[in-house]
């Protein structure tokens, strides 16, 4: 279907930071698949795992028990200090179970519709219930009547989310994004999550956060919610927690993960063999080479270095980010640099219509990201000047 625009490339293979195409022309990848391939490609360690296990078993069932998934569980709670998990096959899956687990808390405490708030320029996710909790109308055309039970409120505002509870009591969750993705890398303020998390506490509310895109080590913390110190009640994974294989997942704490009993969810795929494999491995490479520091200092060196190169120039708004996750923000649209970029060699892409998002591998080398920077200082200078 006519689903996607598709840029004028093929890849045939991959290795580290770079994709080479049908042509053979090497690509530096500054998108890592939009924040999938955190270990980048053909990544030694989880070559053999694939290999190793699709030769073993792929495939069982969730009627059965299955000890890699088991292992997974207890690896990512031990991680996050949350309780339990529930495995799905993407990020939607994932905020949809998030979401189901906000609707049956809150039917227990006996509100009808149990509201969830979420916040403008969001996203969570093209099924029903994610997208009419995403905050961009665009997407929602066409597809109404949408999914009732969620306000929307601005991002980063403490404000305006005390003043909603003010105002409406059924009030079950509030869901939001650590750092803003696909609307413009946004970084709230310092306190912002400790905020939201006295505020839930506050009203005998879940705090829900969506780690899609910021999870796995990518803003330089194993979550990004660990820089502020606070631990929410659910949390949502996917993305780079397979490094391409598909693979999601719903974190909760015992409180939030007690409604959801047997039959009251499930999923075909959600956490086989495979997939947990995959994820183990990810989760074994990530710990071993330390690529949470690693993400945290080439993060924060590349974004002194955009700030170096672009300080002066005119029609540069915002450049802000935090670890391997960088938003370059132009006082106009800019989407015709995903082309430009294209032809020169480098895979980035524009979201929020004027930021330039960056989202390199996270095993990235210093010479490459200095390559990245340069390139994209270039790109956005001529972009400029035309």
């Amino acid at each position: 279907m006519g689903t996607y625009n598709r840029l004028p490339v093929a890849f045939e293979s991959g290795s580290g930071v770079w994709l080479t195409d049908t042509n053979g022309k090497r690509y530096l990848d500054a998108l890592a698949g939009i924040a999938v391939c955190g270990l980048g490609h053909a990544h030694p360690e989880l070559n053999e795992t694939l290999a190793r296990q699709s030769s073993s078993l792929i495939h069982s069932s969730n009627l059965y028990e299955v000890p890699l998934q088991e292992k997974l569980a207890k690896r990512l709670c031990e991680l996050s200090g949350l309780d339990k998990v529930f495995f799905s096959n993407s990020g939607a899956e994932a905020n949809e179970a998030a979401i189901k687990i906000c609707r049956r808390y809150g039917h227990q405490l006996g509100y009808k519709v149990p509201y969830i708030v979420v916040m403008n320029n969001s996203f969570h996710g093209r099924t029903m219930a994610t997208m009419t909790a995403t905050g961009n109308n665009k997407i929602k055309e066409g597809f109404e009547p949408l999914v009732e039970g969620f306000i929307h409120i601005p991002y980063n505002d403490v404000n305006a989310l005390k003043s909603i509870f003010d105002k409406q009591k059924d009030i079950v969750a509030v869901m939001l994004e650590p750092i803003l993705g696909e609307g413009g890398i946004v970084v709230p303020d310092n306190d912002y999550l400790k905020n939201v998390r006295e505020i839930t506490e506050k009203n005998n509310a879940l705090m829900v956060l969506d780690e899609i895109q910021t999870g796995m080590c990518r803003t330089g913390k194993w979550f990004a919610f660990q820089h502020e110190g606070v631990t929410p009640d659910i949390m949502t994974l996917a993305k780079s927690l397979g490094n391409g294989v598909p693979i999601g997942a719903c974190l909760a704490n015992d409180l939030a993960a007690a409604p959801m009993t047997i039959g009251s969810h499930g999923s075909t795929f959600g956490g086989n063999p495979l997939a947990a494999s995959a994820a183990l491995t990810v989760i074994d490479v990530l710990t071993k080479e330390n690529l949470d520091a690693r993400a945290y200092q080439l993060g924060k060196t590349m974004l002194d270095e955009f700030n170096s190169r672009l300080q002066n120039v005119t029609g540069i708004k915002r450049i802000q980010g935090k670890g391997l996750m960088l938003g370059i923000e132009l006082d106009k649209p800019c989407a015709e640099i995903v082309t430009t970029a294209l032809e020169r060699g480098i895979l980035l892409n524009v979201t929020a219509q004027n930021v330039v998002r960056l989202l390199p591998p996270l095993i990235t080398s210093d010479a490459e990201a200095e390559k990245i920077v340069s390139m994209v200082s270039d790109l956005i200078k001529d972009f400029l000047r035309s």
